[in-house]
């Protein structure tokens, strides 16, 4: 079995903007998600949400010298808004069972490097 980050990205403001039936609907899909896992082959080993971006912190150290920003590095149409880590037989697996999410994420599947 390999070892996949399920990125997901979004534009913050569907969330903000969506009423209670929409939010409803998007925690049932995450739900769905969760619960089919099996079916597809794909074991979770960890998942969560993530703030809203403004609350980011991010360190650089372009030349030895470290500076800390608050809120978002840039300004961009979607942000990452959750993961989910997932263990299955292949990239194919993932991204099958990937269309059960919502679908305003834009959403990455990414290996995860053997060290």
């Amino acid at each position: 079995m390999t070892r996949y980050l399920v990125l997901l990205y979004e534009d913050e403001r569907v969330w903000a903007e969506a009423d209670e039936a929409q939010q409803a609907e998007y925690f049932r899909q995450h739900r769905e998600y969760s619960d089919r896992a099996a079916d597809y082959g794909v074991t979770f080993l960890a998942s969560e949400a993530l703030q809203p971006v403004a609350t980011a912190h991010t360190l650089r150290r372009p030349d030895g010298e470290t500076t800390i920003t608050e809120g978002p590095f840039a300004e961009t149409a979607e942000q990452l808004g959750g993961f989910y880590l997932a263990e299955a037989p292949d990239v194919d697996t993932v991204l099958k069972h990937a269309h059960l999410l919502p679908a305003h994420y834009s959403i990455e599947v990414r290996e995860i490097m053997q060290l």
